[in-house]
C-alpha cells in the first residue's frame, strides 16, 4: 500500500510515525521515572523494560523470519552495540531518579554531537573546522545545562553524561552495522541479550508492584521500547532519514509536557536555553552532513 502513495504523502506518514517513536521514546522515560520513585528498583525497571520489548520482538518477527532472526553477520560488534544501548539505559533511569525528564533529555541530545567526534576514530570520517566548531558549540550547551558551577548542580548529572556517550557508542556501531544486520535481528539482539544479562543480578532487589497502575505501567514500557524502535524503523521506509533527524528534537517539547502532569516539574530557564544551544548546534551538524548529498532511507 505503502508503495502507491505519491512521494509528499509518502514523506508524510514518515514524519507522522516519526513523532510517534518520538512520543513513545518520551514515554519509556516518563514510565521508568514514575515507577522508580513508586519504589521499584531502577534495575527492575530496566529489566522490565527490556524483557517486555523481547517478549514484543520474539512474537513479531521469529514466525516470520525463524531462526535467522537470531543469526548476526558480526555477533561481536552486535554484541557491543547493544550492551552500550542497555549501559545507556541504566545509567538514563538512574539519572531519572534525581533530575528531571527534561534535563536528561536535554543531555541526551548532546547524543548527535558526541557521534560526529566518535565517527572521526571509528568510522574514518572527516570532520571540518565548522562541524568542530558546531561541537564546540554544543557542549558549551551541555555545561549550560548541567552547570557544575552552582549550587543546583547535582551529581547524578554525570548518571545522564554517561548514558550519553553510551547511546553515541551505540549509534555510531548502529551506523557500522547499517545495511548488513536485518531489523529482527537488531532489535532481537539488543532486547535479548539486556534481558539475559538483567537477569542474575535484577532478583537480589526485586520488589512486585503494589498497585494496578503499577503493574500496567511495568507492562506497558516494554511494549513503549518495543513500539518506539519498530516505528523509528518503520519511519526510514517511508521518509528520507535526512527529513526525520530534525524530528527527534521534538522529545524535549513531549518531556517538557510530561514532566509538568505527571510529576509537577517545570524546567528552569538555564536547562531550555541550554537545550535550545545543543539543538541548533546538532541542527547545523545534520545540515553540513546533508548538504550536497542525496537523499538517503536506513
Amino acid at each position: 500500500m505503502s508503495q502507491s502513495l505519491p512521494r509528499e504523502d509518502r514523506s508524510l506518514v514518515g514524519l507522522l510515525i516519526m513523532c510517534a517513536a518520538v512520543t513513545l521514546f518520551t514515554a519509556i522515560d516518563t514510565s521508568a521515572k514514575w515507577l522508580i520513585l513508586a519504589g521499584l528498583p531502577p534495575l527492575q525497571v530496566v529489566f522490565l523494560r527490556y524483557a517486555g520489548h523481547f517478549v514484543f520482538s520474539l512474537v513479531v518477527f521469529v514466525p516470520r523470519e525463524g531462526a535467522e532472526a537470531f543469526l548476526s553477520v558480526d555477533p561481536l560488534k552486535q554484541a557491543l552495540r547493544s550492551s552500550m544501548l542497555l549501559g545507556s539505559t541504566i545509567l538514563n533511569f538512574s539519572a531519572l531518579m534525581f533530575l528531571p525528564i527534561t534535563v536528561t533529555t536535554a543531555i541526551m541530545f548532546a547524543g548527535p554531537i558526541a557521534v560526529t567526534l566518535l565517527s572521526i576514530p571509528i568510522l574514518g570520517e572527516q570532520v571540518g573546522i565548522r562541524r568542530l566548531t558546531a561541537v564546540l558549540v554544543g557542549f558549551a550547551g551541555v555545561l549550560i545545562v548541567v552547570q557544575p558551577w552552582s549550587a543546583s548542580f547535582h551529581p547524578a548529572m554525570f548518571f545522564s553524561l554517561g548514558a550519553m556517550l553510551c547511546a553515541s557508542l551505540y549509534f555510531v556501531l548502529t551506523r557500522f552495522l547499517a545495511g548488513r544486520e536485518t531489523n529482527a535481528t537488531s532489535q532481537i539482539w539488543s532486547s535479548g541479550l539486556a534481558t539475559i544479562l538483567m537477569v542474575p543480578v535484577v532478583f537480589f532487589e526485586w520488589a512486585w508492584p503494589k498497585t494496578p497502575s503499577e503493574v500496567a505501567i511495568c507492562i506497558l514500557i516494554g511494549l513503549f521500547g518495543a513500539l518506539g524502535h519498530t516505528s523509528a524503523t518503520a519511519a526510514h521506509r517511508f521518509a528520507d532519514a535526512s527529513l526525520l533527524a530534525p524530528v527527534v528534537y521534538l522529545q524535549l517539547i513531549f518531556a517538557t509536557i510530561a514532566g509538568i502532569a505527571v510529576f509537577s516539574q517545570w524546567p528552569t530557564i538555564w536547562t531550555l536555553v541550554g537545550a535550545l544551544v545543543i539543538i541548533g548546534s546538532g541542527i547545523y551538524i545534520w545540515h553540513r552532513e546533508t548538504r550536497g548529498a542525496p537523499p538517503v532511507r536506513r
